[in-house]
């Protein structure tokens, strides 16, 4: 039996806490995977982009994962898929999970983190700014404050009722562009669809940082050349940075980032080593990290009996979380 895990359920089987310390736990771990994980991109005749992310593995779980997004920029929500999550033993599909969901949690967290890891300790003094307010902002700010206390939000968007919306929603303000973001805050995360440097090196100061989730694919960018050059960068796979992230963007080679975030984790490279120095964590997104959410998410429904399991091979289906699984 195959079990299907839609938003709702993984909404109440997510706890962020947990999440968080599995993605630690996952960036000290990674590396010592001997097959490296794929991350394929295409073009389609259509107003959006498919990707695939294979296979997520880690060290520890008998299991892997394969995801198939299509990325939308003008549909809400702009990225919609499945996450495939398969037995390490003989391939049974143990599950299938909303992509969507999983790709916001696992992203936004993992951000969340690397900010900590690299932000100067300010106390409570630190004011945080978000650009892009959309759903992998909500999941880093959450995570953020379950790591650290920040004194104040400012957000810009796009659209300047998602940026009231989002701020009101996180007692912060609205603030009318990305570089008034900047001036305002000690720690800024950007989550856009920009294809054009949003900040440049004379919006920034010393002594901030600066998350990047923006720059994931060919052709994206959110921060300018200069940036990247005077900050310690530090990404989540160098490679991929240079050949379709943060990298790839500014042209600039892998050897211009300064550690990956495992590196950090794992005492191998320093981090902030200044109060006054700039950072910055912008990663592209790897897929054992979908792995360790399906894997939390899958383990904990098996023992709540939540979702919808399907017989894929035969004719038989049924609900195991009654009145829930009703679209």
């Amino acid at each position: 039996m195959t079990r299907i895990l839609a938003h709702h359920d993984l909404i109440a089987l997510l706890d962020p806490n947990a999440c968080i310390e599995a993605l630690r736990d996952g960036f000290t771990r990674s590396d010592a995977v001997a097959i490296p994980g794929q991350r394929i991109r295409t073009d389609l005749p259509f107003p959006g982009t498919a990707t695939a992310l294979i296979p997520g593995l880690l060290p520890g779980i008998d299991a892997y994962t394969v995801k198939v997004n299509a990325k939308f920029p003008g549909a809400r929500p702009a990225l919609r898929g499945v996450i495939c999550l398969h037995s390490g033993q003989d391939g049974e599909l143990l599950a299938l999970l909303d992509s969507a969901t999983i790709t916001a949690w696992r992203t936004g967290l993992a951000a969340a983190l690397g900010t900590h890891v690299l932000a100067a300790d300010a106390g409570e003094s630190a004011a945080l700014g978000v650009i892009g307010a959309g759903a992998q902002a909500e999941l880093m700010v959450l995570g953020l404050r379950r790591l650290r206390r920040v004194s104040g939000l400012v957000v810009y968007d796009v659209d300047p009722a998602r940026a009231v919306s989002f701020a009101t929603r996180h007692g912060g303000h609205s603030a009318g562009s990305a570089a008034e973001v900047a001036a305002r805050a000690d720690i800024v995360l950007l989550a856009t669809w920009s294809r054009t440097p949003l900040l440049h090196l004379a919006d920034t100061r010393p002594g901030q940082h600066i998350t990047s989730l923006g720059a994931d694919e060919p052709g994206k960018q959110e921060l300018a050349r200069d940036v990247l050059e005077t900050a310690l960068l530090a990404v989540d796979d160098r490679s991929l940075a240079a050949a379709m992230g943060v990298l790839a963007a500014a042209g600039l080679p892998a050897e211009a980032a300064h550690a990956t975030l495992g590196e950090i984790l794992r005492g191998e490279c320093p981090g902030r080593t200044d109060p006054g120095q700039r950072t910055i964590y912008a990663p592209v997104g790897l897929p054992w990290q979908d792995l360790v959410l399906a894997w939390l998410a899958y383990q904990q429904a098996e023992r709540r009996g939540l979702g919808l399991e399907v017989d894929l091979l035969g004719s038989s289906s049924r609900s195991v979380s009654p009145g829930k699984n009703q679209r």
